[in-house]
């Protein structure tokens, strides 16, 4: 995407002077690959599913979030880079803009990508990301082992579509993806409806 720290498409569909959420500093160097998970009740539920690559956020879509069960295979629509200090971003964006809605933090850690070869040659994480496959272990709060996002639409013409799934290791299960509306923050312990009330204000909970 444009711009030299790829969120020229972000911060075009924001007002922050209307939005608490931050406009980034541009890429950071050094420091653990990290990743977040974030459940946003926007005009629709979903999960979105972000990667620390290249100092940005690689980030997806995921309607119906990670599964813990390698049997699931979850779509995964691409969005655009988002900056770093979106690992922390948890509250409320307000009516009238981008993806007006609660926003709370499911989970978050670090990852570990898994090395990929093409034609003899190792490629790096951001390499194979761009070829269509990556695979990568989590360590999360909630989320662990290894899954792999693998591109399967984005011809010419075509919108990107991904399929993100759990691998067969030691911390598969049967255990799918709770339910979004009864889920809590990992850094407040809050639902998406305590965080709505929270930045809706005393006088609309009518305290």
């Amino acid at each position: 995407m444009g711009g030299r720290d790829g969120l020229t498409a972000y911060r075009g569909k924001r007002h922050f002077d209307r939005t608490r959420e931050p406009a980034g500093t541009g890429p950071a160097e050094g420091g653990a690959s990290r990743f977040v998970v974030q459940i946003h009740d926007a005009s629709t539920l979903h999960f979105d599913f972000r990667l620390e690559v290249d100092g940005v956020l690689k980030s997806w879509s995921v309607p119906k979030g990670p599964s813990g069960d390698p049997h699931d295979k979850r779509l995964a629509m691409p969005t655009e880079d988002h900056p770093l200090e979106y690992l922390t971003f948890e509250g409320g964006i307000p009516a009238g803009e981008y993806g007006a809605g609660a926003v709370i933090v499911w989970d978050r850690g670090s990852y570990r990508p898994l090395p990929r070869k093409k034609k003899g040659r190792a490629l790096s994480f951001g390499q194979a990301l761009a070829d269509g496959h990556v695979a990568f272990r989590l360590d999360g709060s909630k989320l662990r082992g290894s899954y792999a996002l693998t591109r399967f639409r984005g011809g010419p013409g075509e919108r990107e579509a991904w399929l993100l799934v759990k691998e067969k290791d030691d911390r598969a299960g049967r255990h799918g993806t709770p339910d979004p509306r009864r889920a809590r923050s990992v850094l407040s312990g809050r639902t998406l409806k305590q965080v709505a009330a929270d930045e809706a204000g005393p006088a609309v909970r009518g305290e």
